[in-house]
Formats: C-alpha cells, structure tokens, sequence
C-alpha cells in the first residue's frame, strides 16, 4: 500500500534527514576525536547525498513512515532495526565495491548504525511518552506500562477483530488484546473515517480503510468480529456504523465510555454488545479534575442509597479521586452487600464501609455520623417511582421529605463541609407526589443553606431521566420484544430527557466542586428523546419491525405521568457556569412561612396516610404542585 503524502509526511522526512545527518557526522566526530581531518571531511561530504538516499529508501520499505508515532509499539522498533541494519549492509556493500573502503574508516559505520538507531527509535519513543503526557499526567507507572507494550508481540491465533475507530480508544484496544495472555484473538486491522490515516500502522496493523468501506473489507479479510471504538461518535454516526454491521452480517461489540469504567482502562472484559444509550450519541464530559481531587482527595465521604442506581456511579466516580474512606449507606441488604465487594476489590487503597440504615432514623444517623464522621455528603437515597407514591403518598414524605431533613439536621450538626442533595426534573411544576416531595426537599436544603450559623454548604444537582436505572423504561421495552411483543408506550407524544448514569455522577461531582451553598445546579440534558421513538429503535435495533413483527400499544397516562418534563419553572431564571454542562437557577429566595409549621402537619397526616389531606399540603407549600382541583 502506497504511504499517502502529507504535510505531516515532509515534516518526518525533515526531521529524519537531520538525524541522520547528525548520526553519521558525529559518527566522524567520535572516530577522529572531534577533531575530522581534512581528508576524511571530503569523503564525509562525498559519501553524505547516498547515505541519506538509501537509509530513506530503507525506511520505506520497511514502513516507518507508515506508523503513528503516537503508538510506536515493538512492531515499529524491530522495522526501525531492520531498516537501519539493511541501509548500513546496503552502503557498506557500495562502498565496498567502489573503492574497497579505500581512506574510509569502517568503524564510523558501525558508530553510525548504532547511532541512527538510538536517534530514530527515541524520538519516536518521545513523541509517544509525549502523548501520553498531554492526554494524562505520566508518572513511573505509566512508563513502565509503555515500556511492557512495546515489547509484547502480537498474537496471529483465534478469532480475526476489526477495530473500527484508530484513535485512543482502538489503540487501547489492540494494546489490550496484545498485553492479555488469556485472550486469543488477535486485530487484523482498522478503519477510520480520517483519509490521513489510511494506509498507516498503529502497533504494525495497518488502517485498512474508511468505515463505509466495511463490508468489502471484511469479504476480503475474513474478519469474524467487529469492536467499535468510537465513544465521541454523534448519535447519527452510531446508528449508521450499527447499521453497516447489520449489513455486513458481523457480530458487533464496543466499548464503554469511559466515564463507565472505574479505573479508566479498557480491559477485554469492558468490551460488551452495543446497547441503546449507545445510540444517544451523548458528547463525553469534561471534568475538572483537580478541583474535584481537592474536595474529594483524601476525604471522608458519605453517599446515601449507596447501591441505587445514582449512588452506584457516585461511589465509582467518587473512588476515582482518592478518598480517605467511602461510607455506603443503604437500607438494601443484598446491593449494598454486591457494592461492597466491587469497591474493594477495584480500589484497594480505600477504606470502604458499608452501612446498612436508614434516612428515616435520626438516632442511626446521628451514630453513624459520630463513628466515622464525614467531611462531604451525598444524598440520593429516594423512593422514585411515581406511580408507586401516587399510591402511597405517605412513604415519599416519611422517606424522601423527612429522610432528607434528618440528614439536613445530622449534617449540620457534626459540621460537614459540603452536602449535595440529588434532585429530579419532576420537581418542577410537580405532576405526582414524587416531584412535589423531592420539590419541597429542595426548599428545605436552600432554608438549610441561608442559616446565619450554618458552616455547611448546602446545595442541590437537578437532573432528568438516566439510562439504564432500576425502574427505567429500556428494560421493559426489551423484555417485552423479547417476549414477542407488544410494546407498551404510555402516550404517543410522551417525551423525556434522558442522560447516562456516568455523565450524571460525574457532572454532580464537578457541581458539588463548584457550589458554595444555596444553588441549585441544572445539568445540561441535550434534546428531549420521544419514548414513541425509543420503542421504535429498540425493536429495530433488536431487528424487527414495529408495527409488523412487534406491535406497539398505547395504554394511556399513568397516575402523576406528565408528557413532558421541565429543568425549571417560569420564575426561575437559568445562569451559565464555568462548565458548559451545567447550569445554576437565579430562583427565588424560599419562603419560610411556606414551611414553618406546615412539615409538622405533613407528618401526622402521613402518620395517618391521609392522601388527600397529603396532597391538600403539598398544595399549599408547592402552589405549582397539580393545579387542577382535587376531586372530591
């Protein structure tokens, strides 16, 4: 294959034709001591023009200038040898036959040859550390990994793999694959979209093509299995490489994002089936990290609802930046038992204490508190499901609202340093007794934060839906095609915002590094996803036809369902922060007379599971809350 000509490609051929030049004059200059005779400075001259022209020659040959410098492997180090020990054989032979080394030192060939090799494998060797430095901060273990890759040879056994992506992520990819010795599969190749990268080697397999071009690849490479490995592809992109796949009849897997992976490498067991939030196309989010390492590194952190489906990904997320100790409390034995043994298995360093309690229990709280006491809180412990709570309205204000005030108190008490409630797009213009609730637990952590003698910053994380949490609408539509059908969708026009569980954790931690006390952060959710059209992807995606092979059933609104949900309401104002991602309301100041009193009477009325005298109070703490009348 012809090596495509490029500015890129005039830069490395300069900068190889220096190189050289300084290998074989300072090749002159050790033989002489520094100091080059006149007579030898002439052949010097004489024998420079053909030396360069054949070590160039060489190393085309022998693919140097087909290889990406960013991924120099063991591959492009032994072509490096090769090219550099043919090229010297080459002018030895020439000058042999010239004049039988005639006035010329033998010994500056062998310098030179050892010289060359030192020059065009370091710089190369360089620009990857390089590279690894810019991407993320490289210390000894870095460089020992770096050093180990490059000196794995790759695999020709098992089953052929196409990566589909040469970036940073296909290169992690295939280095995996080479570094693991229980995997017997090996890479035949890649395909990217980057004309420049066609024809060039990563680890000495080579950029095949364009991903259009994947079904004539693989009739002509017997390729068994593709790997997407593009988690910056648009939402459009996916679906077309999905598609493409499909065509082509190949088993398609691809990575996580990586704000999925705990440690933040790809490992072979990373690498799973492609799934809907795939297909969503969400942009990867950009963190501070040194900001977030400073308010979490070394501190002890508490998150409640631990094992939910939030409070997972927050201790995750949390365990990345060092923390002395992550206390999971949840009142959910058997997660919390599973969570427990992921976090010490994948983070070692930390000390992990899982807490079986309970919010609704002051004196647990204040004990727990006391034994380990914490320096940041996370609270995402909540009943969530709406229709549930339209049911029993009385368990989301002994859970949610009075959960969250004990916590509130607790906190405040042993003097925290910051508290980040999680909060829901269902609080705003509240529709069903779970938005009212986590509405008025807004109101309480904003009185909590204007407290003249408050020394905890108290804020709040507003968001929408997340993919793939306990309750989310993907799994039921998946069993349901998997059983055959039908798909059940509440209204035609019912639309949702939608984010990932990583994108979510991680934007609440950047939130909770940002505020100072009172906010109420909004994370920015992208377009509003129709779950009309979701039902309709997934039974593509799952290779039917909706309406042919799997019917869709419309079976009306749920209790407290809305069509749609709101990130705010009409008197709250929306301000830009430092992160594009996230968004700060300007709202207004609560007023204390709407709670005063009012949450004592909550209480009773749940004691004694009134549901009309619940709502009655909602009402009137939360005038936006269902402002229609309520039967009578």
């Amino acid at each position: 294959m012809k090596v495509r000509i490029t500015r890129n490609l005039f830069v490395v051929l300069v900068i190889d034709i220096i190189l050289l030049f300084c290998s074989i004059y300072i090749a002159f200059l050790i033989r002489f001591d520094f100091v080059i005779p006149e007579s030898h400075w002439n052949i010097f001259l004489s024998i420079l023009p053909y030396l360069l022209c054949v070590k160039l020659i060489c190393f085309y040959f022998f693919d140097l200038y087909r290889g990406m410098w960013r991924y120099t492997g063991i591959n492009d180090l032994i072509n490096i040898v090769k090219a550099t020990t043919s090229s010297t054989f080459c002018i030895i032979v020439l000058i042999l036959y010239i004049n039988r080394f005639e006035h010329v030192s033998r010994s500056v060939f062998i310098i030179d040859w050892c010289l060359t090799i030192l020059f065009i494998v370091g710089l190369r060797v360089i620009t990857r550390l390089c590279f690894s430095k810019f991407t993320e901060t490289i210390g000894y273990k870095e460089f020992k990994e770096v050093v180990l890759q490059m000196v794995r040879v790759n695999r020709k056994t098992g089953k052929a793999i196409l990566i589909i992506g040469a970036g940073d992520c296909g290169e992690m990819i295939c280095r995996e694959f080479r570094e693991n010795p229980s995997v017997q599969s090996h890479i035949i190749g890649f395909l990217d979209d980057d004309e420049f990268k066609i024809g060039r080697k990563i680890h000495g397999i080579s950029i095949l093509g364009k991903i259009d071009d994947l079904d004539k690849i693989i009739n002509s490479s017997g390729v068994e299995e593709a790997i997407i490995a593009i988690p910056s592809a648009s939402a459009t992109r996916m679906r077309q490489i999905v598609a493409l796949c499909k065509t082509a009849d190949i088993n398609f897997k691809t990575v996580p994002d990586m704000g999925e992976l705990i440690d933040g490498k790809i490992k072979i067991s990373s690498i799973r089936n492609v799934e809907y939030r795939d297909l969503l196309g969400r942009e990867p989010v950009k963190l501070d990290k040194s900001k977030i390492g400073k308010y979490l590194g070394g501190k002890s952190i508490l998150v409640t609802g631990a094992a939910g489906s939030i409070g997972t990904g927050l201790c995750r997320q949390i365990c990345r930046y060092l923390p002395k100790k992550v206390i999971l409390f949840e009142r959910a034995e058997s997660p919390l038992y599973e969570l427990d043994l992921e976090l010490k298995k994948s983070f070692p360093g930390i000390e992990i204490i899982p807490v079986l309690g309970d919010i609704q229990n002051k004196d647990e709280l204040n004990k727990i508190f006391e034994l380990f006491l914490p320096d940041i809180v996370f609270h995402a412990a909540a009943y969530k499901h709406v229709p549930m709570l339209e049911a029993f309205p009385w368990k989301a204000v002994k859970n949610n609202i009075f959960g969250t005030k004990n916590l509130l108190e607790v906190t405040e008490l042993f003097k925290c340093e910051k508290f980040v409630f999680v909060s829901t797009d269902k609080a705003v213009n509240p529709f069903n007794i779970m938005g009212a609730s986590k509405r008025i637990c807004e109101m309480i952590v904003q009185n909590q934060s204007i407290m003249d003698n408050s020394s905890t910053s108290f804020m709040t994380v507003r968001f929408g839906n997340v993919i793939g949490s306990v309750g989310s609408v993907i799994p039921l539509f998946k069993k349901q095609i998997q059983e055959g059908g039908p798909v059940t969708v509440t209204h035609p026009e019912i639309i949702r915002y939608f984010m990932l569980i990583p994108e979510a954790c991680q934007l609440i931690l950047q939130a909770g590094a940002m505020g100072k006390g009172g906010e109420i952060f909004i994370l920015e959710m992208g377009d509003p996803v129709k779950i009309d059209t979701m039902a309709r992807d997934l039974i593509k995606f799952s290779g039917f036809e909706p309406d042919i092979d799997i019917k869709i059933e419309y079976t009306g609104l749920r209790p407290g369902e809305k069509l749609y949900e709101e990130l705010m309401t009409d008197i709250e104002d929306i301000l830009p922060t430092d992160h594009k991602k996230i968004l700060v309301l300007n709202s207004t100041k609560v007023d204390l007379k709407t709670l005063n009193g009012r949450l004592e009477k909550l209480r009773i009325e749940s004691d004694n599971r009134n549901i009309k005298n619940i709502k009655k109070l909602f009402k009137k703490i939360v005038p936006e809350y269902n402002s229609y009348p309520e039967p009578e």
